[in-house]
């Protein structure tokens, strides 16, 4: 008993420690390089210490077979499927879940409810509308019809946007199990009503562009981590599925063309004859080829065919399947060579962004296939698709991106490179998370943030000036200056996450560009960065095997950037404190060395400052100060000490004229990061040091370190490339330089036809 209360005990002083260090990293000087054993889960058969997938790991299946009907004239979809369901897990399952998206627009959903809102002083429809979204949702959400096996109706039970299926016999390990879903939703607005699918209406002319995702029942994933993830989708954390294959019929007006996941088996069907002639000449072109031109988009929005067509896609090894229509598309493809298989990128796209995406979207698709594919795998699908439809959301083989003209087909080259880094973005989600398939609902990051990364690389290769606008370490420093209680964790859950662009995204993406150039160097991250979409690719991989992969595969030691960057919302701000030159003062005798202190901009302003009195403007010195208070004994015996020094004639020569700078270092932001010092001399010429992130390693407060230079120093700047995101650059300098403020500069209002309303409408569009 008393070993058993000690251990209890023991326990709850180990935990309570544990949790004093997480909360406050700098409680004592070995926190942030502690390892992080106790913040990850433990290793097993399933999940190796290294990261790697165990010898037992395991997966479920489910196979797909689907038929559906959109019905135009009332904005509607149908449809039937039958799911083959594999139980590869170890364990007896009674019952099995259903994600229901779909159902986030019906009225009752709790999504509809729990938005914050407030009033204004002046409100329109919409925003009065907004303070209860549920009015707009009359309805809306999937209805099930039909949901049994064998012809045996099957118990079930909706959860807002889960489904809980209960099965007679529990579904055994190694057992299938086959069952029937019959269901129909009315389709919603997606740029009014808030969702993933939907439809947007053209008024000029009257036509409809339908992008169908998350739109039919679908397995959850049941995983040896976690269990049944059954978390609902509340619009923002998206998802995560079990691989498998699908069979899908879409039938469609028959004007319409479709885009879906996989590739289409009846071209030869639902092409005429001369689009199903340029698809195949489309197989070995060099540049895009207009399939369904743009010519004929205009004459079908125009005729608006009432007679029907069937499409039919089958995909393999896939976690969902989504799919768009319209008879505005225009259609260009071509191929491009990954790993020495040919992948047919294209587009579709209505005549309004005709001038970008004719010139821009199968090319930037076919780039972004190479690239991902240089920084992670090849490209294992047949098809990549870029879809215009006004906004941004991906799924495997095809994507929904914006980027539309003027009315005169003139555009901005904000535009033009906002659409190219969506298309690049959305496609390169088909390799995180479509294959590497982590899970957005518990690890937003590990969604966006990773591919947000592979994108900055992409827009990188894609042009060497390209505007990236996340993946710099200087570009997350606006988010890190933020007050600490605005900050939030990478690690937060999915949906708790308050800054989701800054955080999941930026912050996440900016981590890994800082580990790939400043921590481990391009050679050591692009390995293991690879061995981590190898390892995970087609699997479930959680945070702890990203960490563990990229320390196993690079053998360097990472536990304290996890800690700090991951786990941590400490910045960075390493300021130099204090820059002493130490010269030899005899050419003949290296050994007798004077010392300069170079006064930084503090000093300089108190020597102005006639309201301070020094203390060494008085009689007594800080030397002969120091003296009194250590007593005679203690001068006597330093005066004896160097009495015995004695001159190093033999080695004189070999410090003769070396110049000796001993630089003091702060942390005053908390994140410990290796420190990178640029050297500028008297002859104009530079010079780079790089210290590493274990300098702080015994004090991660601060610390001194002496540099031996053959030339004299005229300044010395830390951080020159601003790759360790510094949030305060002021004091990374010597001599100390005063940096200008921020400012917005706004146009000044002209006349006094502008109040002060037009004016904050006019600031708020800008």
């Amino acid at each position: 008993m008393n070993k058993i209360l000690f251990g209890s005990v023991l326990l709850v002083i180990c935990c309570t420690a544990r949790a004093q260090h997480l909360n406050n990293p700098g409680s004592d000087h070995g926190n942030r390089f502690e390892q992080l054993s106790y913040l990850l889960p433990t290793p097993n058969e399933y999940r190796t210490a290294s990261g790697a997938p165990g010898p037992e790991y395991w997966q479920q299946r489910a196979d797909y077979d689907i038929s559906c009907e959109l019905d135009e004239s009332n904005l509607s979809l149908k449809g039937t499927e039958t799911i083959t369901y594999y139980n590869n897990s170890p364990d007896p399952l009674s019952y099995l879940w259903l994600q229901l998206d779909e159902n986030i627009h019906d009225a009752n959903s709790d999504n509809n409810r729990n938005n914050r809102s407030a009033m204004k002083s002046q409100m329109n429809d919409r925003e009065l509308t907004d303070l209860e979204p549920w009015r707009k949702m009359d309805g809306y959400g999937i209805k099930i019809t039909r949901v049994e096996s064998s012809g045996k109706a099957l118990p079930y039970t909706v959860n807002q946007t889960m489904m809980r299926i209960d099965l007679a016999a529990a579904l055994q390990p190694g057992q299938k199990f086959i069952f029937k879903v019959d269901w129909h939703y009315k389709i919603p607005d997606r740029t009014y009503q808030m969702g993933r699918g939907g439809y947007e209406f053209f008024p000029a002319d009257g036509n409809y562009v339908f992008t169908m995702s998350q739109w039919y029942p679908r397995m959850a994933v049941y995983s040896d981590f976690q269990g049944w993830q059954n978390l609902q989708f509340a619009g923002g954390a998206e998802f995560a599925l079990t691989f498998g294959n699908f069979k899908v019929k879409m039938t469609v007006p028959a004007d319409h063309m479709v885009a879906a996941t996989g590739q289409c088996r009846n071209y030869n069907q639902v092409l005429t004859a001369a689009q199903f002639k340029k698809w195949q000449q489309a197989q070995n072109v060099h540049d895009p080829l207009e399939i369904a031109t743009r010519d004929e988009a205009v004459n079908n929005e125009k005729d608006k065919s009432t007679e029907k067509k069937t499409w039919i896609y089958e995909a393999e090894n896939v976690r969902d399947f989504a799919w768009t229509a319209s008879r505005k598309f225009i259609w260009d493809a071509m191929p491009v060579n990954v790993d020495g298989k040919r992948v047919m990128a294209m587009s579709y796209y209505p005549k309004e962004a005709y001038n970008l995406y004719r010139k821009y979207s199968t090319k930037v698709v076919a780039h972004t296939l190479k690239t991902y594919s240089k920084h992670t795998i090849p490209y294992p699908y047949p098809v990549a698709i870029s879809v215009e439809a006004s906004s941004g959301m991906e799924y495997p083989m095809i994507c929904f991106n914006y980027g539309r003209t003027e009315a005169d087909g003139t555009y901005s080259e904000a535009i033009k490179y906002g659409m190219i880094s969506v298309i690049i973005h959305e496609v390169g989600h088909n390799f995180f998370p479509m294959i590497v398939n982590s899970d957005e609902r518990q690890w937003w990051w590990m969604d966006e943030g990773l591919n947000t990364f592979c994108q900055f690389l992409t827009e990188q290769e894609f042009d060497n000036n390209y505007p990236s606008r996340r993946g710099p370490a200087y570009l997350i420093t606006d988010y890190m200056k933020q007050p600490e209680n605005s900050l939030e964790p990478i690690m937060t859950m999915g949906d708790n996450v308050l800054s989701v662009g800054w955080n999941a995204y930026a912050k996440a993406a900016t981590g890994l560009n800082i580990l790939r150039e400043t921590i481990m160097g391009r050679e050591l991250f692009d390995y293991a960065f690879k061995q981590y979409a190898r390892r995970w690719a087609f699997k479930h991989p959680t945070p702890a095997d990203l960490f563990r992969t990229m320390e196993d595969a690079s053998g360097v030691d990472l536990d304290w950037f996890w800690r700090g960057w991951w786990f941590g919302t400490e910045p960075v701000d390493i300021a130099v404190d204090s820059v002493k030159w130490y010269k030899s003062d005899d050419p003949q005798n290296a050994q007798a060395l004077s010392k300069e202190s170079f006064t930084h901009i503090g000093q300089q302003r108190n020597k102005e400052d006639e309201s301070i009195r020094f203390y060494t403007d008085t009689d007594t010195t800080l030397r002969d100060f120091y003296y009194y208070n250590r007593g005679a004994d203690e001068k006597m015996k330093q005066d004896q000490r160097d009495a015995l020094l004695v001159k190093d004639e033999a080695n004189s020569k070999k410090w003769a004229g070396k110049q000796f700078y001993e630089l003091s270092f702060s942390n005053k932001g908390g994140m410990v990061m290796p420190v990178i010092i640029e050297w500028t001399y008297k002859d104009g010429t530079k010079e780079i040091d790089r210290v590493p992130v274990t300098v702080w390693r015994l004090n991660e407060e601060k610390f001194t370190k002496v540099f031996i230079k053959d030339k004299e120093v005229a300044a010395i700047k830390v951080d020159p490339y601003r790759e360790t995101a510094d949030i305060e650059e002021g004091n990374n300098m010597w001599p100390v330089k005063e940096l200008p403020s921020k400012f917005q500069l706004f146009k000044a209002a002209q006349g006094p036809a502008r109040g002060a309303s037009s004016g904050g409408n006019a600031m708020q569009k800008q």
